[in-house]
């Protein structure tokens, strides 16, 4: 039996989330290229991360109703719950930026921003070839080359604070700035290594 022929409805919603990630991240790099326009920014990925909550919602609801599931049900919670969360750790790094008060750009929340953008294209794939076995471990790579420019991003932008006399102030904002960014980046690979897990039960 195919992986899809009990019920796509599932992958649907996962597809929705994947392009609400999307929104989200371009947003963002929105916001770190341009931060004194981040409060209306910040309010537009908010909208965009309570818009995934209600796909999780319809996502949770469908596993309680349906007789049978396409996948082991534990792997939709988990599924569900990394791609809300990537969306909810955009939405945190976005609202540091407002919180903070930051109306100077900044490179490397630019990159990591950037970083954000690319790795939510690769997950869009993934969700859409998730039955391909060979496909998702090559998007895995993908993944895995993004996660380890992002360390190597995170490591360069914070150690650039300590490099030159600046406000403390000013260091600890952008730390954790930077700390959001990469957890976010983080995120993205689990939810990868999921889709990986996946494929491979269902191949």
């Amino acid at each position: 039996m195919k992986l899809f022929s009990k019920d796509e409805t599932f992958f649907d919603h996962f597809r929705q989330l994947a392009v609400h990630i999307g929104s989200a991240t371009d947003l963002l790099k929105q916001l770190f290229e341009n931060p004194k326009d981040a409060i209306r920014i910040a309010k537009e990925i908010k909208r965009v991360e309570t818009e995934g909550d209600a796909i999780v919602h319809l996502i949770n609801m469908r596993i309680d109703t349906s007789f049978v599931t396409p996948l082991d049900r534990e792997d939709i919670h988990l599924l569900a719950k990394r791609l809300d969360n990537v969306i909810d750790l955009v939405n945190g790094a976005a609202r540091r930026v407002v919180m903070f008060r930051v109306t100077e750009s900044r490179e490397g929340g630019v990159q990591m921003a950037d970083i954000l953008v690319r790795a939510s294209q690769v997950i869009l794939e993934s969700v859409g070839d998730v039955t391909k076995r060979q496909d998702m471990m090559e998007h895995g790579r993908e993944m895995k080359v993004l996660e380890e420019e992002g360390d190597a991003r995170y490591a360069e932008h914070v150690g650039a604070l300590f490099a030159v006399e600046m406000p403390a102030i000013e260091v600890m904002k952008w730390k954790e700035i930077f700390d959001a960014l990469e957890h976010a980046i983080d995120e993205c690979e689990d939810v990868c290594n999921v889709l990986e897990s996946i494929a491979l039960k269902n191949s």
